[in-house]
């Protein structure tokens, strides 16, 4: 006779067939049968956190930083509904990431009946903030739609799959499936898309004399392909989230200062370009309104993509590290830009840093601090900030993609969490930059990082206010700054109180030495720089064109 195993048992049994070795999330009624199995199997490390949306975050920044399946576990209903941050942020993000969620007794659901937890449509609203989501709909079903989830996560455009399983099938027993001692769950062979529809590409590029490569997340880790190109004199451009596919002390990365006068004057120069993976979001180009040069091929593997942004005189649809291997094959000793045209590029790359440096004031070398300061392995993870949206974001050399972790959606909050997936991703060194408004969102995480002994310095910049919020209101409302002074506690004895060792940064010159000894202690730890006594910070912040002040 087969052996017999809940349903509860065949998930944990699931996920460590597909690789999974973390996962985070909150025990609660309607997942026990889940996290039962899988602290008595003691395969899958599992991450208590503190709240679903910490952990939701966890999962993804894991999955960003490992380059496997982010898995986070919540109970249903509110549960359920807390980790719907996250999720929208790692659709953004592109994170290929697992949700797996409870659900009432299959006879009360959608009911209204007030049984616990009970929220009509719960299926529904995962799948408004999910890629997909799936419901199990008997026990026979679990594995296969456990499968369908798993590879829809990993198939591109990839992205978080919710799952939700009520609690009576987790706790249904079912004989063992023997697939799951064959099981392979891997994303898909990449394509690279039409022969005929490269051919054309490769014939448009070999007539420019001035091409320009925009790479972003769907190519970020197609190093070898982009850097022929590089190799054939064509200069990089990337998105936020494609920094780093080439080390950015490159000459010829321009990197994410994709919205700068000069770049933008470099724009109207150029004679063809080749967007690779990338979405042309308009939070990159002043909402939509960065005239691009006006030869756009874009590539990508979503054809929903083609007009979405910008358009294209040619779009192709592939897998953009396929694509580039394959249009290089064509141009290769066919293809190559003039030395003038290259040396051109690596001026412009000096003369924008130059610029931007004179930009920061008192904070016009923390960039340069501290990537000193850091391994050049480490992670260097962001919340929405200041600091991340001026230096962190452009100026702070990215050497490999998997590094450069930030909340794409522009949400503030989530940046230290974040950076405690990353660190249990990687395994590396983490820095999580956060400021003081965003840190305390979320406060209570950090005890999830002392009890796991997680690998993260919680970098604090502390203006004592939502500085990114008053530069808003002071451009557009007339210098009224509304509710946008948060008080929190002292952080020296917050640290203290968690137990976790404080470094405080009052004088700028030290930043970067600070940073470095605290990244000398093994397990999580706080810098705190105090920027109320080191200098204000610029005010950057530009209206819309559309914006009238009030």
């Amino acid at each position: 006779m087969a052996e017999e195993i809940l349903v509860g048992d065949l998930v944990a049994e699931f996920l460590q067939a597909a690789g999974v070795t973390t996962a985070f999330g909150v025990v609660s009624v309607h997942n026990i049968p889940m996290l039962d199995g899988i602290g008595r199997r003691n395969a899958i490390r599992f991450v208590p956190s503190r709240g679903e949306m910490g952990a939701g975050h966890m999962a993804d920044a894991y999955a960003r930083g490992n380059g496997g399946l982010g898995v986070a576990f919540t109970s249903t209903g509110p549960g359920a509904a807390n980790i719907t941050g996250p999720l929208v942020e790692a659709v953004f993000a592109g994170s290929p990431m697992l949700h797996l969620t409870g659900q009432t007794a299959t006879g009360n659901i959608d009911k209204r009946q007030g049984a616990v937890h009970d929220v009509v449509d719960q299926l529904g609203m995962l799948e408004s903030t999910s890629k997909t989501a799936f419901r199990v709909r008997s026990a026979e079903s679990a594995l296969g739609t456990l499968m369908q989830a798993a590879r829809a996560a990993m198939t591109p455009p990839m992205g978080p799959v919710s799952v939700e399983i009520p609690i009576d099938i987790q706790r249904t027993k079912i004989p063992r499936p023997e697939l799951l001692d064959s099981l392979k769950i891997a994303p898909p062979a990449p394509d690279a898309g039409d022969a005929a529809s490269l051919d054309l590409i490769a014939e448009k590029l070999l007539k420019s004399k001035r091409p320009l490569l925009w790479t972003g997340n769907g190519a970020k880790f197609a190093r070898g392909a982009v850097q022929r190109f590089i190799d054939m004199g064509i200069p990089l451009i990337t998105s936020g989230l494609g920094r780093g596919v080439i080390p950015e002390t490159d000459p010829m990365v321009i990197g994410a200062f994709n919205a700068v006068p000069r770049v933008e004057a470099y724009y109207k120069t150029v004679d063809c370009m080749l967007i690779a993976g990338s979405r042309v979001r308009g939070q990159e180009t002043r909402d939509l309104s960065v005239e691009l040069p006006s030869n756009r091929i874009q590539i990508d593997i979503d054809p929903a993509a083609n007009g979405r942004t910008y358009s294209s005189s040619l779009f192709h649809v592939g897998d953009a590290g396929a694509a580039l291997n394959a249009l290089a094959d064509r141009l290769e000793g066919k293809l190559s830009t003039s030395q003038a045209y290259r040396d051109e590029m690596v001026q412009l790359k000096k003369d924008v840093h130059a610029d931007y440096k004179k930009t920061l004031g008192v904070y016009a070398d923390f960039a340069e601090q501290l990537r000193k300061a850091m391994p050049d392995d480490a992670m260097f993870v962001r919340d929405i900030t200041k600091s991340h949206t001026t230096w962190g974001y452009r100026l702070f050399p990215i050497l490999s993609p998997e590094t450069n972790i930030y909340p794409v959606g522009a949400a503030i909050g989530p940046g230290f969490q974040l950076g405690m997936g990353a660190a249990l991703g990687s395994g590396k060194k983490t820095v999580a930059m956060t400021g003081d408004g965003g840190f305390f969102l979320n406060l209570g995480e950090i005890w999830t990082a002392v009890q796991e002994n997680i690998d993260c310095c919680i970098l604090v910049m502390n203006d004592q206010q939502y500085g990114v919020i008053k530069d808003i209101q002071s451009a557009m409302y007339g210098e009224r700054h509304f509710f946008a002074d948060p008080v929190g506690p002292p952080l020296d004895k917050l640290a203290e109180l968690a137990g976790m060792p404080y470094f405080k940064v009052s004088d700028g010159a030290k930043f970067g030495e600070t940073v470095a000894e605290a990244l000398k202690v093994n397990g999580p730890t706080m810098v705190e720089v105090d920027m109320v006594n080191i200098g204000e910070f610029p005010r950057y912040f530009v209206p819309p064109p559309y914006a009238a002040k009030t």
